[in-house]
């Protein structure tokens, strides 16, 4: 397939934001604008082309990314459509390691909420340049230049407004084009472009002071024109706008734009700024990863000529054809039928067919070109986050690296004949998400399956009955709790069996420490002459990540931890993997036991938006909670709380939240980091933690 457009003409966007900020609407008018659709999708109405699972059109939520292929300006944009929820949060995650640029939704009335906080840090970790959309500047308490502020405070950004919208909340029908100084209208027919007007006079001097920030702040990142705005020399508007575009590729500035998408207001003119500011393949530095075979450095440019190499960024499981591995193509050439290398999985696979994606339907091409986002079939061995490239040029790019699961619960089947595909079903779910995770429980004989929310885990049993004809029952959410220690300990694992034949020996000793949060486990070996032999070391470390597994306090996951394998001994003819296994699960245990091991729960970063009048009791029900406020907001008559609560005080807190303000408050919360649990509970959870097992088997 010969290249559509030149490199430097193509665009790879996501667009992300909090839920509710109008993303999918945002998306559903650039496909139709852009030619793609000819019918305008609609969220409320269950019709949009990006929401194409049934779950999504049923709850009016975007649940997974969804990518599509438009053309605008004679560019091409590829788009990823992500989610909004904290629950899938994940797909922002893998959308924005392999994208080049992105569109920052906020709500005009909302401004900055919480999940906009977390996919701007999502952005800024894979340092991706962005632009801003204030969409839904139609409603009522809609507020631009508040919105601006809370993108600068909030975020820590410098937001530079390249638009002045014409008109407040109802009165909203057009915007000011700073760079241009011309003013447009827009009219009720959504197919009709924008009218010029002259600037109304009541705004001129706003649109003056406007537009003197912008210039000051885009000659800031430009010597030549700070030069000239310094000695009072007037830069031209291409000049502006080119300065412009190098400032939002280096993440120096944020271009800010108005509208209203869902009155098809602006759209067109965030499509121009999508091909003006953000970058091509080209304009950002060629991907750098580790040749397996010599361990050095190695960048692959965006070049159609160089090697093949692409980043699986996401599976899915699709009805018809297969198992589809989405790729972004960082350079060469993917071709239909090509021999391949997965440098993670250490295989070589072939492509079976590749395909353009226009969210849920497929337009088979015979290649991907370098810059391209597409899906491959046939990759059998191939997982979210692995490297594929040209099995001559091997390289590896560095992974994706996702969050934790935060709640679990168990899964039964209602039939033996659904118990038997139950395991094969829960494969292929894991497969296409990796904050799904599942286990099975010896002591219970029950399959517990974990994930980021009870959204999460309810639209996983949904998929299951309706893509897998598989019927299952949910247990009641349980709290993902972890363990941890908060000293050094060193303890012996021993494990000696004799039964007449050869027996079982083997000897450590283990050091265990704690680490930082969030830094997990890590393993050190540090055997000096040869008292463990280095063949058993390996399965010393198998034992000790067993043992994880099941904390001394309550059976829940041992986290953040350094063990080192320091000493032992071995005997010539007894000893073996299994017993020194053994016997780093036994000293793992014992040294844990004497480090002062702690409870952490998970504390969830929450916003509650509430009427004045239902104040005192929003803050009540919430210090029930054990939440710590760290200050109240207020715009108008509503207060915006933001908290710290454990995840589990937040079960049920919707339904009460609405019984307490007659349903007109509203929460949206995110993950934010796991803490000790508060002394006077620990007995409880432990007692919990400890009884549910006799209580599951029973």
């Amino acid at each position: 397939m010969p290249r559509a457009f030149p490199l430097e003409r193509v665009r790879n966007i996501g667009i992300i934001a909090h839920i509710d900020a109008g993303k999918t609407t945002v998306s559903e008018r650039i496909l139709y604008y852009t030619g793609r659709t000819y019918k305008m999708g609609e969220v409320h109405e269950g019709t949009a082309v990006m929401d194409w699972m049934p779950q999504e059109r049923e709850r009016g939520i975007t649940i997974t990314a969804a990518a599509t292929t438009a053309n605008w300006r004679e560019h091409q944009v590829n788009i990823i459509d992500t989610p909004g929820h904290v629950d899938f949060t994940v797909e922002v995650e893998r959308s924005l390691r392999v994208l080049d640029g992105g569109v920052v939704v906020f709500d005009a009335v909302a401004g900055v909420e919480p999940q906009s906080e977390t996919v701007w840090r999502q952005a800024d970790k894979y340092r991706v340049p962005r632009v801003c959309f204030i969409n839904k500047m139609d409603r009522v308490g809609a507020d631009y230049p508040h919105t601006i502020r809370m993108i600068a405070d909030r975020l820590q950004a410098v937001p530079c407004p390249i638009q002045y919208p014409l008109g407040r909340e109802e009165a909203f029908q057009g915007m000011v084009d700073l760079m241009t100084g011309k003013a447009w209208v827009f009219g009720d027919d959504r197919d009709q472009p924008p009218q010029e007007v002259p600037v109304p006079e009541e705004c001129r001097e706003e649109v003056a002071e406007y537009h003197r920030v912008m210039v000051e702040r885009i000659s800031e990142t430009d010597d030549v024109l700070l030069e000239a705005y310094v000695e009072g020399r007037e830069v031209s508007g291409e000049q502006l706008k080119q300065a412009l575009r190098r400032a939002t590729i280096a993440a120096r500035l944020v271009p800010v734009l108005c509208g209203s998408a869902l009155k098809n207001k602006g759209v067109r003119a965030l499509l121009d700024a999508v091909v003006d500011y953000l970058p091509s393949p080209l304009d950002v530095p060629p991907l750098a990863g580790e040749n397996p075979r010599t361990g050095q450095q190695e960048e692959r440019p965006a070049r159609d000529e160089a090697p093949f190499s692409a980043l699986v960024f996401k599976i899915v499981s699709d009805p018809y054809i297969g198992r589809l591995a989405y790729l972004r193509v960082y350079s060469g050439v993917a071709r239909t039928g090509a021999a391949i290398y997965n440098t993670n999985q250490d295989r070589r696979e072939r492509f079976g067919r590749l395909v353009l994606m226009h969210a849920n339907r497929r337009e088979e091409v015979e290649e991907l070109p370098a810059g391209s986002i597409g899906a491959a079939v046939g990759l059998k061995s191939t997982y979210t986050g692995d490297t594929i490239c040209d099995p001559q040029a091997p390289v590896r790019f560095e992974s994706i690296v996702f969050p934790e699961p935060v709640i679990s619960m168990a899964i039964e089947p209602k039939s033996k004949a659904d118990e038997d595909r139950l395991g094969e079903v829960i494969q292929r779910l894991t497969d296409e998400d990796p904050t799904f995770h599942a286990r099975f429980d010896a002591e219970t004989s029950q399959t517990i399956i974990s994930g980021m929310g009870e959204l999460h885990l309810d639209i996983i049993a949904d998929r299951m009955l309706r893509e897998y004809r598989l019927e299952a029952r949910l247990g009641r959410p349980q709290v993902a709790y972890k363990e941890t220690v908060t000293a050094q300990a060193r303890a012996q694992g021993r494990f000696v069996r004799q039964s007449g034949g050869r027996g079982q020996y083997g000897d450590v000793w283990l050091e265990v420490e704690p680490r930082e949060p969030g830094q997990g486990f890590e393993f050190v070996n540090k055997v000096v002459g040869g008292t463990v032999p280095r063949e058993f070391v390996p399965a010393v470390e198998a034992g000790v990540r067993d043992a994880l597994q099941s904390g001394p306090l309550a059976g829940y996951p041992v986290v953040d931890i350094r063990v080192a394998l320091v000493d032992g001994s071995y005997h010539e003819v007894d000893s073996s993997e299994l017993a020194f296994k053994m016997a780093g699960a036994i000293g793992l245990k014992a040294a844990i036991e004497q480090a002062q091991p702690v409870l952490l729960e998970p504390i969830m970063k929450m916003e509650v938006v509430t009427p004045d009048s239902f104040l005192g009791a929003v803050l009540g029900d919430l210090s029930s909670r054990r939440a710590v406020i760290s200050g109240i907001e207020t715009r108008g008559n509503i207060s915006i709380i933001p908290v710290h609560i454990p995840l589990a005080e937040t079960f049920g807190y919707t339904t009460d939240l609405r019984s307490l303000t007659e349903g007109r408050a509203s929460s949206s919360m995110e993950f934010a980091r796991y803490q000790p649990v508060s002394p006077s509970l620990v007995d409880e959870i432990m007692e919990r933690g400890k009884g549910r097992r006799v209580a599951q088997r029973a």
